[in-house]
């Protein structure tokens, strides 16, 4: 069962808790430090799936979906602190009377601004190496680009909630798992679900809108058609992480995590 990881997820939500108290700016450090890590996601897998793309192959999406999963390795091994994670970790401490609600918006509201930090300054990186001057290595990724923030809201806000809902998944299910080969085959999986799905990221969408910002093709981008992404994303990810994960799993499990 569930229940051992579920306390190890609340002993995370502690440990994030006290570093938050102790020092609020290394924990908006590793914040940054999570959407660099994404970044580095972002570019490995549109690097690899343009190669598909630009032959018409129908192994771009998935190419790019199976290279994506680099990015939560450097998450978890890398001690990142991404904010959709923590929508679930500290919903289900603050249920068990563990956490106040006040200090959970608190680390929300500056985990999601570490995170736009770090990817505002991961674009700025990769803009400097100039890796994506080349029209030609920018297609795929301006494509993925322009249907994010062309999508309807209501379909970008449910993508958001599954997104979120199977992204901490790949979070927690490796906590009732031992032995790191089954932990990253498990978690690479799940990333591999939900980009190939085509669900909605938040910090991911921010890493890869700042890297098709600073791309030699994309001065088009406006902050209203990005806010158009991310206002409904970023919301369905709250409630994919507080409702389907923190508040789930807390109510499902309340008898056992009290005995």
């Amino acid at each position: 069962m569930e229940q051992t990881a579920l306390l190890d997820v609340q002993k995370l939500a502690l440990k994030k808790l006290k570093l938050f108290r102790t020092s609020p700016l290394r924990f908006l450090s590793r914040s940054m430090l999570a959407s660099m890590f994404i970044g580095f996601g972002v570019i490995v897998a549109f690097k690899t799936g343009n190669y598909f793309y630009l032959e018409h192959s129908p192994f771009a999406y998935p190419m790019a979906a199976f290279t994506f999963g680099a990015a939560i390795v450097l998450i978890v091994y890398g001690g990142g602190d991404l904010f959709t994670g923590n929508t679930f970790y500290f919903t289900f401490a603050a249920l068990r009377g563990k956490v106040l609600w006040k200090d959970v918006l608190k680390i929300w509201a500056l985990s999601y601004g570490g995170n736009i930090i770090g990817a505002i300054c991961f674009s700025i990186f990769i803009y400097a190496t100039g890796l994506f001057k080349d029209p030609s290595v920018n297609s795929f990724l301006l494509k993925v680009v322009e249907k994010k923030i062309h999508a309807p809201i209501s379909e970008l806000f449910f993508r958001g909630i599954l997104c979120n809902w199977l992204v901490c998944q790949a979070f927690f299910i490796p906590m009732n798992l031992k032995g790191d080969s089954a932990k990253l085959i498990t978690m690479i999986l799940f990333v591999f679900c939900f980009f190939i799905s085509g669900y909605e990221h938040s910090i991911a969408n921010m890493c890869t809108f700042a890297i098709a910002i600073v791309s030699s093709t994309a001065g088009t981008y406006s902050i209203s058609e990005i806010l158009h992404n991310l206002i409904p994303v970023t919301i369905g990810n709250i409630i994919g992480g507080t409702i389907l994960m923190g508040f789930m799993y807390y109510y499902v499990n309340k008898s056992f995590l009290e005995e």
